[in-house]
């Protein structure tokens, strides 16, 4: 093994490893092999970024533009359409229907995009034939992954692998030389799906058939909605009369949403947080009911007195500042409870100054923008660190005048003790929601006659302690405001805004690109967004209804929104969501249906009479679809999945160092040693079975960029041309069903199908066994050896 050899080695297990962890973004880790290879000279500078300029990489994003012009005009909706009109209600006419519809799609378009075309189809199907979800939906995302076997830009590894025998000097594949082996892996995939494999998949309890409203209740039951709704009742001469809902700090200090207020014979659903509260009004709220309760508990914290010598002392330990947020913050959009300033810089919001407007109250929902002052205080310590934070672009000391004038802080320091009766002890200061609920901050805590300036959010609060808390009057008021709201079980059963259609509910997930995902439901704001109130998040096998606003959207995820009929039927609009259970019909522009059909098979048939190569045809047909209106340039520029391009061309030169360096053939050999003995048959199923292996933890378009200079080596040794070998490896990583990772279009359906990781061994390993034994039974028919 020579120094190379051994460097590729490295740099390939630590992807592999990073690949496998997450811990980094997978584009970021192709990125990062890209980086490395040309600083240690594997690579050329120019071979290091030719993967960005690769055939098979401009033809990866082409096609998807192509497939998201065929879906904005709608002609692979009115397919699905038509096709599901002979479905029935069988659970297996469903499957093997589905499957093939699914199937049929991605001949033309890309797997991801007919998963997301199929999601709600499916969804609304299955409601109709009253069959659960989870025995349909992942049938359809295997059924998009069999279909993807069939042609040249049916799926990445197949361009992929056409694209390496070109660069190795030998003939690439045509668009329908993979038919013949793929349909015949369609025929059994499907088939055994239909008649055996969907009985592995879980089975939902089912009900009867149902109208809307029952499916509405079903629905509810499902993410536990009304296990969290209770009423209560604003007393007379409470606090909060006269106050609005969001000056009342119902949702942030009890982690409540109000859904409804009824007033007289007035009920307002889902109000505005400018709404004034009055004395008997009638509130519908949803969440934790314990929570509420812990209100009450903070009513035996006791004021002891007010304190003007130790604010004096706290200042003399800590500093005030002044940082602007720089043009390319990440902190941009974010809000200030969702951003964490105490738990990561170490330091308290005190106001925000934006345009000279000072705000200082419910800071924690403010989202911030670039240009915005922020006035934080911290120890001496922390403030130092913040010039290491790039989200700042300056840090200015502020007077004490600066102080009166521009910020009139006039916030008085409390001495609270904690008795033993409390209920308190040994919650933490960030569960007792002093600091985020009610804008008190906990300058400092008395324990054993030891002083901590600045305590943690993580630190524990005990019976006995003397907490320094600094606020305004007004806050305690608050406070005394919410502990006064009685809970009114009749409420609940009374206000039952659903039953009477005033409210629906609706389930999406995120869409294949959405650009939701990794944000904080906080930073979100849908109330602001779209009008609507999230209720809860099925994630995996598991239902999420406390602390959303903390939750990080992940891709899988299910979400259930709140809100009346008219702004849930606009949710068909959002890019960012693929909508599961529409309340009304979706409606498509179907006009420029023909001419997009139109265009896709000119595509096809100039590539298939040799007139264009593929990545030629596919820009031209991207930008025809363009010009004729049947997407915008900006819809374009959405459609491209850039983490798989980026993914594609920073691995690429990963495999031109595995040649250059005698890594491949390196490989091969060992490969050889031990398959070698059982003839070239061997050797390419051998191949096929590690590929598939290796799916479930590796991308499926970098997997092949690894493979293929192995393949190559392997046949050279075999004295084989590497048509036939290259084709079922191609097989093997197009065929990713053992695993959720390893194909966007799993990721997809694993929240609306309530999956976990063990339904798709359970029936991708099977199906992958099965898949493996049609394609060695028909490559030696359609593409048997040739020694050269």
């Amino acid at each position: 093994m020579t120094p190379d050899i051994a460097l590729v080695l490295l740099i390939l297990g630590v992807a592999l490893v990073l690949f496998v962890t997450e811990v980094v973004r997978m584009d970021v880790v192709a990125l990062l092999v890209l980086g490395t290879l040309a600083a240690t000279g594997l690579v050329s500078p120019n071979q290091a970024i030719s993967g960005f300029g690769n055939a098979a990489v401009v033809t990866v994003w082409a096609m998807f533009i192509l497939s998201d012009g065929m879906t904005r005009t709608g002609i692979a909706d009115l397919l699905g359409r038509q096709v599901m009109n002979i479905a029935g209600t069988r659970e297996a006419t469903l499957v093997i229907v589905v499957m093939l519809t699914s199937g049929s799609l991605s001949f033309f378009m890309s797997n991801i995009g007919v998963a997301a075309l199929m999601l709600p189809v499916v969804m609304n199907i299955c409601r109709r034939a009253d069959v659960s979800p989870s025995r349909i939906l992942m049938p359809m995302a295997f059924g998009t992954l069999l279909g993807g076997l069939t042609t040249l830009f049916g799926t990445p590894p197949n361009l992929l692998a056409s694209a390496a025998l070109d660069q190795y000097g030998y003939t690439p594949f045509g668009l329908f030389d993979y038919m013949p082996v793929g349909i015949g892996a369609v025929v059994v995939g499907i088939t055994f799906t239909a008649f055996f494999g969907r009985r592995l998949l879980p089975a939902a309890t089912r009900g009867a058939k149902s109208a809307p409203k029952k499916s509405q209740r079903n629905l509810r039951a499902r993410y536990g909605l009304q296990q969290g709704l209770f009423g209560v009742r604003v007393p007379d001469h409470s606090l909060l009369v006269g106050k609005t809902l969001a000056e009342s700090r119902i949702d942030t200090a009890s982690g409540l949403t109000v859904i409804a207020v009824e007033r007289g014979s007035q009920i307002d659903t889902l109000p505005s947080r400018t709404m004034r509260l009055q004395a008997g009004d009638k509130l519908l709220v949803q969440g934790q009911i314990d929570r509420f309760n812990q209100l009450r508990r903070l009513n035996k914290l006791v004021v002891e007195r007010e304190s003007t010598v130790l604010p004096d002392m706290i200042a003399a330990r800590t500093r005030l500042v002044e940082v602007t947020i720089a043009d390319d913050s990440g902190l941009i959009k974010r809000t200030i409870g969702g951003a964490g300033f105490r738990r990561r810089f170490g330091v308290e919001v005190r106001a925000l100054c934006r345009d000279d407007t000072i705000r200082r109250r419910n800071l924690a929902r403010t989202p911030m923008r670039a240009g915005d002052r922020i006035l934080v205080q911290g120890r001496p310590e922390s403030i130092e660190e913040l010039s290491r934070y790039s989200d700042f672009a300056e840090i200015s000391a502020i007077t004490d005048a600066e102080l009166d004038e521009i910020y009139k802080l006039h916030d008085h320091t409390f001495i609270v003790h904690v008795p033993h009766d409390a209920g308190l002890g040994d919650s933490t200061l960030a569960n007792s929601r002093l600091a985020s609920a009610f804008d008190f901050r906990v300058l400092a805590m008395f324990r054993d006659g030891e002083l901590q300036v600045m305590p943690r959010p993580s630190d524990t609060i005990h019976d006995g302690d003397l907490l320094m808390l600094q606020g305004r009057p007004e806050d305690l008021d608050d406070l005394r405001g919410l502990q006064e709201l009685e809970i009114d079980d009749a409420i609940a059963r009374n206000l039952n805004v659903f039953e009477a259609d005033r409210l629906a509910t609706v389930e999406v997930t995120l869409a294949p690109r959405s650009r939701l995902v990794d944000q904080a439901v906080a930073d979100i704001n849908f109330r602001e967004r779209l009008g609507l109130e999230l209720s809860a998040i099925w994630r995996g096998n598991e239902v999420i209804r406390d602390e959303l606003q903390r939750e990080k959207l992940q891709f899988g995820d299910a979400l259930l929104l709140i809100g009346p009929h008219p702004k849930l039927a606009l949710l068909s609009k959002e890019s960012d969501l693929l909508v599961m259970t529409p309340v009304v019909a979706r409606t498509m522009d179907t006009r420029r249906a023909p001419l997009a059909a139109a265009i896709m098979l000119c595509v096809v048939i100039s590539v298939v009479i040799g007139w264009l190569p593929i990545a030629t045809a596919a820009i031209a047909g991207a930008t025809v679809m363009i010009l004729t209106g049947c997407l915008s340039m900006e819809q374009a520029y959405r459609a491209i999945e850039w983490r798989a391009v980026f993914l594609i061309a920073g691995m690429l030169p990963l495999g031109i160092a595995m040649e250059d360096s005698g890594t491949a053939e390196y490989l091969a050999a060992a490969a050889m040693q031990v398959l070698g003995g059982g003839g070239p048959w061997t050797v390419i199923a051998g191949l096929y079975l590690v590929t598939a292996a290796a799916t479930m933890v590796i991308p499926t378009a970098a997997l092949i960029v690894l493979m293929a200079p192995i393949v190559i080596s392997a046949c050279t040794d075999l004295g084989i041309a590497p048509q036939t070998a290259m084709m079922a490896v191609a097989m093997a990583a197009s065929a990713s069903f053992t695993s959720p990772i390893s194909h966007p279009a799993n990721i997809l359906i694993m929240g609306p199908g309530g999956y976990r990781f063990s339904d798709y061994i359970k029936l991708g390993g099977p199906l992958t066994l099965i898949v493996f034994v049609a394609v060695m039974l028909l490559l030696p028919i359609f593409w048997p050896l040739r020694y050269v």
